[in-house]
């Protein structure tokens, strides 16, 4: 009995010590996307952010590939000691898991979550030269021609395919998908007019759209975004039953010691309060949350259902 309390004290003292030293050396926030979309935006925001209050260098890795599967099994599998984040969202936390026949993760038992960093809305982008001034207009144009029109994504298993594939079941059209490998790439495309819509996130997409280079069509949500008034949402566009969104947010692998998590949070939290960042966010028409590792568990589990029964009703697996 002595030895086992013992083991529990020198336990609990080995653990405040190092909480009570952590930081101890750099950090790494790894993005597993290629570098220059959203998420690796966000990524190097907060490692920017988060050095000084933590007193040490704050590193984004990025290890993009297979609908985002690769860097998060690399999260997931990493040391629990509290020097590793992974800048999760819905494609790592929601949609890999129900697309794939086999991910070598758990989204829920593998990580300690942390907060959830902002809302993105979907916003449907179409090539300039189309003629067509509504998402009513597209979606005609659409089922004249079956299968003559393609949307683009950033690849297999990422939010603007399986928004994609969303749309064409809500809408009832037949489009084709073509998979680039990044979303750069595939807007690039879009706005050269190889391909002819894609089903964004606001962040990426509505640049291009204020820079005349796109036009946009419809936006998601309950209302209009502030920072677009004139765009409809999907429901004043005539398709109510359309309704897509991207989120971000920062898990731990499992086993981080819970006041390493508790301390990052509060980091994190503070940091999403800065006007500056809060103004940032707005710039990538993403709406900043930061709330307990309790309240990501509970959205995190409530998506990860959503989405199973969405990708389900679609039809969509991928091997």
């Amino acid at each position: 009995m002595k030895r086992i309390c013992g083991f529990a004290i020198g336990l609990f003292f080995s653990v405040s010590c190092f909480s009570q030293t952590y930081p101890a050396k750099p950090l790494r926030i790894i993005v597993p996307f290629a570098p220059g979309g959203s998420t690796d935006i966000f990524a190097r925001l907060l490692a920017e952010r988060l050095q000084g209050p933590l007193g040490q260098p704050v590193v984004v890795e990025n290890r993009g590939g297979a609908g985002a599967t690769i860097g998060t099994e690399a999260a997931a599998k990493s040391p629990p000691d509290g020097y590793t984040l992974l800048l999760s969202s819905i494609a790592t936390h929601a949609l890999s898991p129900n697309l794939y026949a086999k991910v070598n993760y758990d989204p829920i038992r593998d990580f300690a979550p942390v907060t959830l960093l902002g809302v993105a809305p979907t916003v449907a982008v179409i090539n300039k030269d189309l003629p067509a001034a509504t998402l009513a207009e597209f979606i005609a144009a659409a089922k004249a021609k079956p299968g003559g029109m393609a949307y683009a994504s950033g690849g297999n298993g990422t939010p603007p395919h399986i928004n994609g594939e969303v749309f064409k079941s809500v809408a009832g059209v037949d489009l084709l998908h073509v998979a680039y490998k990044g979303g750069g790439p595939a807007l690039t495309d879009l706005m050269g007019g190889r391909v002819q819509v894609m089903f964004d996130t606001a962040a990426s997409a509505m640049p291009h759209v204020r820079g005349g280079r796109l036009r946009a069509l419809a936006i998601s949500g309950p209302k209009r975004s502030p920072e677009y008034p004139d765009l409809p949402t999907f429901a004043e566009a005539g398709l109510a039953a359309y309704d897509t969104n991207a989120w971000y947010s920062v898990h731990m692998p499992a086993g981080t010691p819970p006041d390493i998590v508790k301390r990052l949070n509060a980091e994190l939290v503070a940091i999403l309060k800065q006007p500056d960042v809060q103004e940032r966010f707005k710039q990538l028409s993403t709406e900043p949350v930061g709330n307990s590792p309790e309240e990501l568990d509970a959205f995190v589990r409530a998506e990860l259902a959503k989405y199973a029964q969405v990708i389900k009703q679609a039809g969509i697996r991928l091997d």
